[in-house]
């Protein structure tokens, strides 16, 4: 696992190969196998792969533009409704989407994740572009495909003992 979590790099080019459905639906299991607070699961996936639709995504930020050239991207959603933990949903969010980055890195395919939340109105421009219901809010848009080149991974040790404080 070590391997993949430090060969794991913002992938923001991708060549024109599609995905399976199989390959994202691995994608979306490991998502789902992430920890959550009270096993509560808080998560819901729009996977797009309609060009139109992408270029809708990548307008969406400033910081989403990687969507238009995609292969699909993943738009987790997090329920707002029925949690029995919800002041800890985003935290569960965050695990899940960790999980579909470093399952995209293990089956050799590049992603970038672009946060959406906590911003009103992308948001909102998601909600409406997947046309997600009310009580289902956009977390993050995960741009996917296969790399147009090698992800560049030098230094990605990012250990620093200064921030690490021992109690003895």
């Amino acid at each position: 696992m070590a391997d993949v979590i430090f060969k794991r790099a913002s992938v923001r080019r991708f060549t024109d190969d599609p995905m399976t459905d199989d390959e994202v639906r691995a994608l979306l299991r490991a998502g789902m196998a992430a920890p959550s607070g009270g096993n509560q699961q808080p998560w819901e996936f729009y996977v797009v792969r309609d060009r139109a639709t992408l270029q809708l995504l990548s307008e969406a930020s400033p910081y989403a533009k990687p969507a238009a050239g995609a292969a699909c991207a993943i738009v987790p959603c997090m329920r707002t409704e029925g949690l029995r933990f919800p002041e800890i949903a985003v935290q569960d969010m965050g695990a899940c989407v960790e999980n579909i980055l470093l399952e995209a890195v293990d089956l050799g395919f590049g992603a970038v994740w672009m946060g959406i939340a906590p911003e009103p109105e992308r948001m909102a421009a998601v909600s409406e572009i997947v046309g997600a219901p009310a009580g289902l809010e956009p977390f993050a848009i995960i741009a996917l495909g296969y790399p147009e080149s090698e992800p560049c991974v030098k230094g990605k040790d990012r250990y620093a003992e200064d921030r690490v404080h021992w109690l003895s």
